[in-house]
């Protein structure tokens, strides 16, 4: 039976490439169709057409005479066309009766084929059932079992997709194709933006103190009347998108931009004490107890975080604030609270945070791949909220905004642990002194800072040594166990007290304390000296 290429397996995996005539094709189907397209859509375009040539070429073979099909007649002289090898075309030369009991009368042609020394013989007349009776013309052309072009695509995506972009991005004529939003096009389809417009957009988003979408600032930056909209506003997100000056920002209907030097240097880039470094330990040695604690901290970056995300019909949540969450005005994305926040995998998507409590409105920042939510700061230092605090959030019934509040109390002065630098020995040191509290918080999380300068370059210093959080945690325990009578410590005050000068979730800190034999585990995950 005949087997098209373009149904296989090895074609597609093996042997696909796009050539300098899928290019041209690319083009002129992007030029056609005047808008730009996703690389799903331009490999299924691409997949029909090496379908139509396909068809194509199999209509032109059949022309050359009549499919063979055992079960018919032929004439001398007749041209006949055998979908089984290749599209052969042979001219009957003999026609002869057949001999054989188990199929009756038949016939027996002779065909002469151009390329071949020897004529071959075929079966014709033939009564019963036969595979190539089925091979007519039209079944050929419209056999239901054959891929579509979009079964094909999901099949071999992978392969085909690569090929795509390497032709896109790195080609002969890959100058021709650019991508903007995601999305290919031509750049001849694209207006001209110069430094005038681009310092019109700059001008416009500092007047309005606020991100602004590619069609807020068509309204000043004049380009080509004679490009469409659609393609003006392209146009731009590609010119601003090329330009240092603007910082690309997601929202619920599309691209907005504002201007870098405008952002907090928290969304610019993430602070110290929010980049974690993944590193390798022994899971297996987290008891049960400490596996539920670190459930209950549910760290961005930890293990055993919640399952899912918490649906978005939940009106509230709440989260313990960290140090270095506290530190740079930020909380965090993590399974209890990422519901509650504009979703995206990559960039920054702004939002308004409101104050639960005041009302006062605060600009916020999503900073997916970071894991966090800026813009909180003089929220924290005007309700003097400190580290081990009960954060909630609340839904709004606005889009694009989220109510921030703790859970208040009268205030008085609680006995805290008060952290030092040690830069000399770069170490941190502890000791209990009384702070004003007028929030719940959680008292073995709760720790103050002195001298913020001080604990900023130490943290530092332990990345410039390479100190990890072993180090840390065999530091930092007995300083923090002599301030308890009791000469304990519980594991997540250690996590509390690490995460002041090295960002790690709980796991790795729980591990550290159940490997280190200076450590005894005493239960209710309180340690002690061994």
């Amino acid at each position: 039976m005949l087997q098209r290429p373009t149904q296989t397996a090895a074609f597609w995996r093996d042997q696909f490439e796009v050539t300098a005539d899928d290019a041209e094709f690319l083009h002129q189907f992007l030029l056609d169709h005047q808008t730009p397209m996703r690389l799903d859509e331009l490999a299924t375009a691409l997949i029909k057409e090496y379908l139509r040539r396909e068809n194509a070429r199999i209509e032109q073979e059949l022309s050359k005479g009549v499919v063979y099909m055992p079960k018919q007649r032929y004439a001398l002289g007749q041209k006949v066309v055998f979908p089984a090898m290749e599209f052969a075309v042979g001219e009957v030369i003999e026609v002869r009766p057949g001999q054989n009991p188990e199929h009756g009368d038949f016939e027996v042609i002779k065909v002469r084929f151009d390329d071949r020394q020897k004529p071959l013989e075929f079966a014709a007349a033939l009564q019963g059932p036969h595979r190539l009776n089925e091979a007519n013309g039209d079944r050929l052309l419209h056999d239901d079992a054959l891929l579509s072009a979009d079964e094909i695509y999901q099949l071999y995506k992978t392969e085909i997709d690569e090929s795509l972009l390497f032709a896109l991005e790195e080609g002969d004529r890959s100058s021709a194709f650019v991508q903007v939003d995601g999305k290919w096009l031509l750049a001849d389809m694209l207006a001209e933006v110069h430094i005038g417009h681009l310092n019109i957009a700059e001008a416009m988003i500092e007047m309005q103190g606020r991100p602004l979408s590619a069609a807020e600032l068509l309204a000043e930056v004049d380009l080509d009347s004679n490009v469409s909209r659609a393609m003006r506003i392209t146009s731009l997100n590609h010119a601003m998108g090329k330009d240092e000056r603007f910082a690309r920002l997601n929202a619920s209907d599309g691209v907005v931009w504002f201007l870098r030097r405008m952002e907090p240097p928290e969304v610019q880039a993430p602070p110290l004490l929010l980049r974690y470094r993944p590193i390798a330990y022994n899971r297996s040695l987290l008891s049960v107890e400490m596996l539920q604690l670190e459930w209950e901290l549910d760290d961005e970056w930890g293990e055993s975080s919640l399952s899912r995300d918490v649906p978005s019909v939940v009106p509230s949540t709440s989260l313990m604030l960290i140090y270095p969450h506290r530190r740079h005005g930020t909380l965090p994305l993590s399974g209890r609270t990422r519901s509650f926040f504009p979703q995206a995998e990559l960039g920054v998507t702004p939002v308004t945070l409101v104050d639960g409590r005041w009302g006062a409105r605060y600009e916020g920042w999503v900073v997916h791949e970071g894991r966090y939510v800026a813009g909180l700061g003089k929220w924290m230092e005007d309700h003097q909220i400190p580290t081990g605090a009960y954060i909630t959030i609340e839904r709004s019934s606005t889009p694009g905004e989220v109510v921030v509040d703790f859970r208040t109390r009268r205030p008085k002065r609680e006995w805290a642990r008060i952290a030092h630098a040690d830069l000399e020995n770069g170490a941190l040191i502890f000791e209990m002194n009384k702070v004003q509290v007028a929030c719940e918080y959680d008292e073995t999380m709760i720790v103050a800072p002195q001298h913020l300068d001080e604990l900023d370059q130490l943290a530092n210093l332990v990345l410039q040594r390479g100190m990890d959080v072993t180090q840390i945690v065999a530091q930092v325990t007995p300083e923090l166990i002599k301030l308890n009578p009791q000469g304990t410590v519980h594991a997540k005050s250690v996590y509390s007290a690490v995460n002041m000068i090295l960002r790690t979730p709980p796991g790795p800190v729980f591990f550290a304390l159940l490997s280190n034999r200076r450590f005894r585990d005493v239960g209710g995950g309180m340690f002690a000296l061994a």
